[in-house]
């Protein structure tokens, strides 16, 4: 059988931009015969996400993500469904993810990579759980559970920065939904602060390409920063951490701003922004969704409540 996959093609280089010449495509012959303990599954949708540009080096800068090799197939978080089975946990017409799945359209895998997912718990929108009753969604509420220390009802104010992003755009409304009394995204054009507003329920947001980042904050958060859930890094984070209050805390998600540099990760901070952190005692930890699996099944059936009763809006 003929299947047509993804293979890295080169690397960019750790200080370089991704091109589409990274990547080509190839078609490559599929074994007709499985093993015991195997599965053939048919690709249905795969997620393209931030953190794959590490992977695009020879070495990831992390021993918790492996790169992608030259003339390799690329894989990561991918949604199947089962086209033949020698696995007893699964059979035909079972629709199954892994964060390992192989980007190619159709595969034979281990059964032990596999979960099995229910349709009915995204009403039949199977790609949600590779975005919002997934890993990106698992990230936003357990990385505030753990991370936020948000209390109800204690007028806290969190900032979002990529807020329409994946993480950002559920981060803010799951800061509403645990507690936070005022959330204030910063995104990168007047569409998406609109978005934020007015169909995601933040109570602000900050185009960061028009205007002072840091003064617009002062405005929009005049009792300070409490929770800083961090997608970005950089230069607007420096402008979010000038304004938080003391015992504040950052949910450090990601540096997408830095990872097209070879930068250490965590990257630093500036002297001055430094000072600021320690001076203030805000907590500043780099944050693993996949150190906290023992909270994914029940981070998900949260995720689905709110989706079906309307909490959590997704797009």
């Amino acid at each position: 059988m003929i299947v047509q996959r993804v293979v890295l093609n080169s690397r960019p280089g750790k200080n370089g931009n991704p091109v589409a010449e990274n990547f080509r495509i190839e078609e490559v012959n599929l074994s007709d015969n499985i093993n015991e303990g195997q599965v053939q599954v048919r690709t249905l949708y795969l997620s393209v996400d931030p953190y794959m540009r590490c992977r695009m080096n020879e070495d990831t800068g992390t021993d918790y993500i492996r790169a992608w090799q030259l003339s390799q197939v690329v894989d990561g978080g991918g949604i199947g469904i089962v086209e033949e089975s020698k696995n007893i946990n699964f059979t035909k017409g079972d629709f199954v993810i892994s964060f390992n799945w192989p980007w190619q359209t159709k595969v034979i895998l281990d059964g032990k990579s596999l979960e099995k997912v229910d349709p009915q718990l995204v009403d039949g929108n199977l790609s949600y759980f590779l975005g919002a009753i997934g890993m990106p969604g698992l990230t936003s509420l357990i990385g505030i559970q753990e991370k936020g220390h948000i209390t109800a009802g204690s007028n806290q104010t969190m900032v979002v920065s990529g807020a329409a992003g994946a993480c950002g755009s559920l981060a803010g409304q799951i800061g509403h939904l645990m507690g936070c009394s005022r959330v204030v995204g910063i995104c990168g054009t007047q569409e998406k602060c609109l978005f934020l507003t007015s169909e995601l329920g933040f109570d602000a947001a900050v185009n960061y390409k028009k205007g002072n980042v840091a003064e617009q904050l002062r405005e929009l958060c005049p009792a300070g920063v409490d929770v800083y859930f961090d997608n970005v890094g950089g230069d607007i984070s420096d402008a979010v951490i000038s304004q938080m209050n003391q015992n504040s805390h950052i949910i450090l998600c990601g540096q997408i701003s830095q990872y097209n540099k070879d930068v250490p990760y965590p990257p630093p901070l500036p002297p001055a922004v430094e000072a600021i952190q320690k001076e203030r005692n805000i907590t500043r930890e780099r944050f693993l969704v996949l150190n906290h699996k023992d909270k994914f099944e029940s981070g998900i059936l949260q995720l689905s409540q709110w989706f079906k009763e309307g909490k959590l809006k997704l797009f």
